[in-house]
């Protein structure tokens, strides 16, 4: 059980990291300054992380 969480909070965490950056990369590309990217970049980090918890707590509720 500890290995399968550990497991999942490194798949969620590496999927958030790969989103990131590739706003980043994306918003550099339309010609934002290097700040406003990582602006971006730790939005859309914040973003999937927060929905992979709200994912969770959900599924969490319903399969009690």
């Amino acid at each position: 059980m500890t290995i399968t969480l550990a497991l999942s909070i490194a798949l969620i965490v590496a999927l958030a990291v790969l989103a990131a950056t590739a706003a980043a990369v994306l918003a550099r590309v339309d010609g934002a300054t290097f700040p406003i990217a990582l602006k971006a970049a730790a939005t859309v980090f914040a973003a999937t992380i927060t929905l992979a918890c709200a994912t969770t707590a959900a599924l969490a509720s319903v399969l009690r």
